[in-house]
């Protein structure tokens, strides 16, 4: 088992905007969970499936309509989230 002791990982919802997607999805997170996680989280529901995979590009997470990613490596614990806020999943360079 992996983690910092006395630090509990807790389910946290989200909604996944995925770029390309036309569906919003609910999904949950874990509080320990870094941005790149989650949007591996996120992705499960959409690439493959209603997107385009785009293996050449990295994943990154936003508030919705947000032009400012997350840092890739920032936890969901630090990102200051309310349950279920919106993010948004896009593609981006490496």
């Amino acid at each position: 088992m992996g983690g910092n002791k006395g630090e509990k990982m807790a389910a946290f919802p989200i909604s996944s905007n995925f770029e390309g997607d036309f569906v919003l999805q609910l999904v949950s997170v874990d509080t320990k969970d870094t941005m790149d996680q989650v949007a591996e989280k996120c992705a499960y529901h959409s690439v493959g499936r209603r997107v385009t995979p785009q293996p050449d590009k990295v994943m990154r997470v936003r508030l919705h309509q947000s032009t400012e990613c997350f840092p890739r490596e920032m936890r969901v614990s630090e990102a200051g989230w309310r349950p279920t806020e919106t993010l948004d999943i896009i593609f981006a360079d490496q």
